[in-house]
């Protein structure tokens, strides 16, 4: 196996280390990946593929032919296209990554989530994994393209493009129906990637490259956080958006207006006079209103075969359904369960 990357793993780069990288130009400081890993083993596949995603339970065998693989991996901290070749069968689980990872197969068969999902793969239609929890993959006699798309720089476009601001989860739906259209443009960003880099990964048009293939990403799979309200976009009011960006990195934790204030460089004081005046609410009724949303869109992906309600209104800090479902229907028009059906 030979390596050439500023950090030993398939994910994100986090230091120079050794790794080549671009030194002029305007991605100094991102760093170039370059990733091989070939042989003929299963036990080689699981030591240096499984180890570079962190992945354990992997197992691999041979099919009706000899057993080999394949794994390459060029790009930069950014955007990385990969691709993985085996003749033969595995599985294993990959824990939670530091990017959003795309992948189509050419041949062969596979199932990115065998525990919970369960819906396979068809030849060249993209499909999302699960990286915002754990998954376990089983494929078999295939051929695999990959892309590898950092958070940071995804959530940079979808701050942009979808006002999002800073979130703690962009809530995108690995399971989304895929629009032909977004599908050929996330093609062509593909191919124009891949030629750029002979050139490598330093030049403007590489940077720009990476920035519009996050946004190719976002068409095929959009964000479902809650955007920020328009009036916290305007440069006067800069220390508001600070505090309702802080909201929503944090609406699965315990807040306090407190820490609200604190994070926009306010007094309590004044972070609940600017609340009233431009968002006709106080920062905790905001909180509420932002939590009930998410609880929709979970709704409105949740399985009513196996979803609960009360469990999703628990998830995101409302412990009694009554006064949950009176809220909920006072916002959004239906009762939670209405949503969780249709």
């Amino acid at each position: 196996m030979t390596t050439t990357a500023s950090h030993p793993r398939l994910s994100r780069p986090e230091s120079p280390g050794t790794g080549r990288s671009d030194q002029d130009g305007p991605t100094t400081g991102r760093h170039a990946v370059r990733l091989e890993a070939s042989g003929d083993h299963p036990d080689a596949v699981i030591d240096e593929v499984g180890g570079l995603y962190d992945g354990h339970g992997w197992a691999a065998h041979a099919t009706d032919q000899p057993f080999t693989y394949r794994y390459t991996a060029v790009g930069d901290a950014a955007v990385t296209l990969r691709r993985s070749r085996i003749t033969g069968y595995i599985r294993g689980a990959i824990p939670c990554t530091d990017d959003y990872i795309v992948q189509w197969l050419t041949e062969g068969t596979g199932v990115p989530d065998v525990r919970r999902d369960r819906v396979p793969m068809q030849i060249g239609v993209p499909m999302l994994f699960p990286t915002d929890r754990e998954f376990v993959f089983e494929y078999q006699d295939y051929d695999q393209r990959l892309v590898h798309l950092s958070r940071e720089l995804v959530d940079d476009v979808a701050a942009e493009r979808h006002r999002t601001g800073a979130v703690g989860s962009l809530q995108l739906d690995h399971l989304h129906t895929l629009d032909p259209a977004a599908v050929a443009r996330w093609r062509n960003q593909m191919t124009l990637l891949a030629r750029e880099l002979r050139n490598g990964v330093g030049t403007l048009l590489w940077h720009t490259l990476t920035r519009d293939a996050a946004a190719a990403f976002l068409d095929l799979y959009p964000p479902a956080a809650p955007e920020l309200p328009a009036v916290v976009l305007l440069p006067r009011r800069a220390r508001l958006r600070a505090a309702v960006e802080f909201v929503h990195e944090h609406l699965d934790q315990p807040l306090t207006v407190a820490e609200i204030a604190q994070a926009a460089g306010l007094s309590i004081r004044a972070v609940q006079e600017s609340f009233q005046r431009d968002l006709g609410t106080t920062p905790m009724a905001y909180l509420r209103r932002v939590r009930l949303e998410c609880v929709r869109l979970e709704l409105q992906r949740g399985d009513p075969s196996n979803a609960s309600v009360q469990e999703i209104a628990r998830r995101w800090g409302f412990s009694h359904l009554g006064r949950f479902s009176g809220e909920y229907l006072r916002q959004h028009g239906e009762y939670p369960r209405q949503t969780l059906r249709r």
